[in-house]
């Protein structure tokens, strides 16, 4: 759940009045010894010189998508390899890292993870209370000695409460317009009165030629290049476009093409094709593109007869990538289909496709709310340039590049 940024503190205070003080509390979260952070330990520890670890951290390559560990980098780079062969300091450098990385390093708490029990927390777990600084005292929030993983093993209640800055910048953006127009939220072409933000209509023909133009610096989730492009080459023009880019612009639907395949189809270049007749109402808005997890539980409900409880297990094993649970509901889901009277050559052509593009659909009500507070940051935008602009600079005071 997202909250205003400045007011996250009182949500979490709201709860721990409701639930007890002792039935809530935060969770821990374990820095672990990464490649390059275990060399420079390593290296300390037996005498090396800071520059030297540093230099030799350095060679191991950490970009998201193509990390090395420290075995991999002594294995396939040349560099690494030959000062591992040098000599027995750097050779003992290279062993005891490999032994060590992985391992936690130290505990922090979890930015947004609140835990809520349904009685006293430590009848059902390890607690510790924070020292230093912010820590100590009765009305610390203790904190649970199991990361999330466990916690979700142990059958408690983990709940996000992340603070969004977007969600602030909207709430100034509306407090100036009303300070400086006479008290009122109205669209400044029509004259239309709103009582707040989620009275504004969806279908602003003035906020969708600015986004298929490129105007989206500013406009929460849509101001990276990549998303200025799909918007502007799909021609946006309605909230579902801003729904599908939402779930379209992350790594695997770019990778597997569906991105441009949904574009191609919006713009009529490409026919839209189902898989199946039974399946035109609940492809049509995707333009017969499998993009939302939403999408999969509705396919196995339609052409196998899976209740949506069943199908929830399917988008599950497929969106988290559970190999042996993927294999067994795919299996069912043929066999359901087929009963049901469709082909078995259309019912597994269809668990394929499942397997391909359901493992990077997105869940269409994530991506829906998120896109309505992009829609309400894009309509401040066009219709009140100078008090959104003001709102989201006061946002990034602190970060002189972002200003």
């Amino acid at each position: 759940i997202d909250f205003c940024f400045e007011r996250r503190g009182v949500v979490i205070e709201y709860t721990r009045q409701k639930y007890g003080r002792d039935a809530v509390g935060q969770i821990i979260t374990f820095g672990t010894m990464k490649s390059r952070a275990v060399i420079r330990d390593v290296g300390r520890t037996l005498g090396f010189e800071p520059s030297q670890t540093d230099r030799i951290a350095k060679l191991i390559p950490n970009a998201p998508g193509q990390s090395f560990t420290v075995e991999e980098a002594v294995k396939k780079l040349k560099e690494v390899r030959a000062l591992y062969e040098q000599d027995e300091q750097h050779r003992q450098l290279f062993d005891y890292s490999m032994t060590l990385e992985g391992l936690s390093r130290h505990a922090s708490v979890h930015a947004a993870g609140v835990v809520i029990a349904p009685g006293p927390l430590d009848d059902y777990i390890p607690v510790c209370v924070p020292t230093g600084k912010n820590g100590g005292g009765d009305e610390a929030m203790v904190v649970t000695q199991y990361d999330m993983n466990c916690l979700e093993d142990a059958g408690m209640l983990k709940m996000d409460f992340l603070g969004l800055k977007t969600l602030t910048v909207i709430h100034d953006a509306v407090e100036m317009v009303r300070a400086r127009h006479g008290g009122e939220l109205r669209h400044p072409g029509t004259g239309e009165v709103y009582a707040s933000m989620d009275d504004v209509p969806l279908d602003d023909p003035e906020v969708y030629r600015m986004l298929a133009r490129g105007g989206t610096a500013g406009v929460f989730q849509f101001e990276s290049s990549l998303a200025n492009d799909k918007l502007r080459a799909m021609r946006c023009d309605r909230f579902d476009d801003l729904v599908a880019t939402n779930a379209l612009i992350r790594p695997g639907p770019l990778d597997s093409g569906m991105t441009d395949v949904y574009i191609r189809r919006k713009l009529g270049r490409e026919p839209v094709r189902y898989p199946h007749p039974a399946l035109e109402p609940v492809l049509k808005p995707t333009y017969g593109v499998i993009v939302y997890q939403e999408q999969v539980m509705r396919i196995a409900n339609v052409l196998a007869g899976f209740s949506l409880a069943e199908a929830d297990v399917l988008r599950k094993a497929v969106g988290k990538k559970i190999a042996e649970l993927i294999r067994r509901e795919l299996g069912r889901f043929v066999e359901r289909a087929v009963a049901n009277g469709v082909d078995r050559r259309v019912a597994e052509d269809l668990a394929e496709q499942i397997e391909t593009f359901g493992r990077y659909g997105f869940n269409k009500s994530h991506s829906a709310a998120y896109s309505l507070i992009s829609y309400h940051t894009a309509w401040l935008k066009a219709h009140y340039p100078a008090e959104f602009m003001a709102a989201l600079l006061s946002s990034v005071l602190d970060r002189t590049d972002d200003v």
